[in-house]
């Protein structure tokens, strides 16, 4: 019987590529990829240290899973990725229930930790970044048929100063737009239908590449591939998306018209606290630019509320840019500190409860706005990929202006519905973030 293996991945969309990516080197090597942690000889833990929040998530899913050292057949369990990048050897001595630690710079390492049978380095922590981003398309597990991502870029240049991402994944490193598509053609050949381009910022694609490239350069070779997918950008930065990409996406029918810009804050003084370079005139102009070339486009951005120094006027410029731009989705954090952040030396930090009284204030506002940017699709046909079948006749999809897993869902009735297809559905109802139809 083949060895196993049991995989838990945490975090964003980069970490679930990287996760495919090394069960599919494992299932390439002739291993089982156990559904449940009980059924693995070896447990895989892929953490996430972002934020606070995801630091706790990190540490309860590894003491929970070290459990089955005991009461399963798992003989090891590795903890890869940023929650190790990040606290590095001290991490060692913190949480012994783990055999080897494993960075960022060293996901190639995983499967020859998992075939010795005596771990020689428990801690593996090359410096991220240094090498070009590698991969093998051939060898990525499919985890789905309806939906997936796809990396264009590792780490990034710029430098936010509440943000750990160039620490953990080094200076941004773009893969050459020939892999890109090998990888893309690769999806498609294996029946995925949406395809969603995801880096630290996608939008900064292809400046470090010699000759550079740009995310326009890439999407023209992407769209005549997936003539019959759908095409996502998800993560782009305020400060590059210029007006070519916008055009390309007009111009394209298979690319969503959706854009996803986290501006993280609207106050001009915040913005500058935060190490983002762009002002609240620059933010309204990007906006409407895109609206003036594709007036359906959905907006979606993410917010950080709380950050040390918001006065409540400064809160107030955020809340009356987001009543302004009526985003279509929005998710608010609250400031995440710590001491190896530029951000934690800044003066003035907001108290827990005040910044979740704004946080609450906020999601509030968007609520009411997402419910009445919704009320315009009622009685509208919309192409749904369908995605599960939770009971009879009820089906769960999402629109090309719902992204998976941060956006709301579409509610469909209707019977004999294929998952991964595409189907056309009359929206018939709306709730705060979701849609309800009927195929036609």
């Amino acid at each position: 019987m083949p060895k196993s293996i049991y995989v838990e991945t945490l975090g964003c969309a980069r970490n679930q590529v990287d996760s495919e990516m090394i069960m599919g080197q494992f299932k390439k090597a002739g291993w089982r990829l156990a559904d449940n942690p009980d059924q693995a000889e070896i447990i895989l833990v892929n953490t996430c240290s972002f934020i606070e929040d995801a630091i706790n998530q990190s540490v309860d899913t590894i003491l929970e899973l070290a459990q089955f050292k005991q009461k399963g057949i798992c003989r090891r369990l590795i903890v890869a990725g940023c929650l190790p990048e990040r606290f590095r050897a001290e991490i060692v001595k913190t949480m012994p229930e783990a055999d080897c630690f494993v960075g960022t710079g060293a996901f190639d390492k995983i499967l020859a930790i998992a075939q010795d049978s005596i771990i020689t380095d428990c801690c593996l922590l090359p410096k991220p970044g240094l090498a070009a981003v590698k991969t093998d398309p051939s060898a990525r597990f499919i985890s789905s048929t309806s939906s997936m991502y796809l990396k264009i870029a590792e780490g990034c240049n710029r430098h936010c100063s509440y943000c750990i991402i160039p620490q953990l994944r080094g200076s941004q490193k773009s893969r050459p737009i020939q892999d890109i598509v090998s990888e893309m053609r690769m999806l498609i050949k294996n029946g995925v239908k949406e395809i969603n381009l995801v880096a630290q910022e996608t939008t900064d694609y292809g400046v470090d590449l010699n000759p550079p490239a740009n995310l326009s350069a890439l999407l023209g070779e992407l769209v005549p591939i997936a003539a019959e997918n759908r095409l996502r950008l998800l993560y782009g930065h305020p400060g590059s998306i210029d007006l070519s990409v916008i055009r390309t996406v007009a111009a394209h029918t298979n690319i969503c018209s959706y854009f996803d810009i986290p501006i993280q804050h609207a106050s001009p003084s915040v913005l500058k606290r935060m190490g983002r370079h762009y002002d609240t005139e620059a933010l309204f102009n990007l906006f409407a630019k895109i609206r003036a070339h594709i007036p359906d486009a959905a907006l979606r951005t993410t917010v950080i509320v709380g950050f040390p120094g918001e006065t409540d006027d400064e809160f107030e410029e955020l809340l009356t840019f987001i009543k302004m731009i009526r985003f279509d989705h929005l998710g608010a954090f609250i400031y995440s500190d710590a001491d190896d952040l530029p951000s934690h030396r800044l003066s003035d930090h907001i108290p827990r409860k005040l910044a979740q009284a704004r946080h609450d204030h906020l999601m509030a506002a968007q609520r009411t706005i997402s419910e009445k940017n919704n009320a315009k699709y009622i009685d509208k046909v919309c192409s749904v990929l369908v995605e599960t079948a939770p009971e009879e006749h009820l089906y769960i999809g999402r629109t090309a202006f719902q992204a998976p897993e941060v956006d709301g869902i579409t509610y469909i009735h209707s019977a004999n519905l294929e998952i991964g297809s595409f189907a056309d559905v009359k929206i018939t109802d709306t709730l705060e973030y979701d849609l309800v139809g009927e195929t036609i």
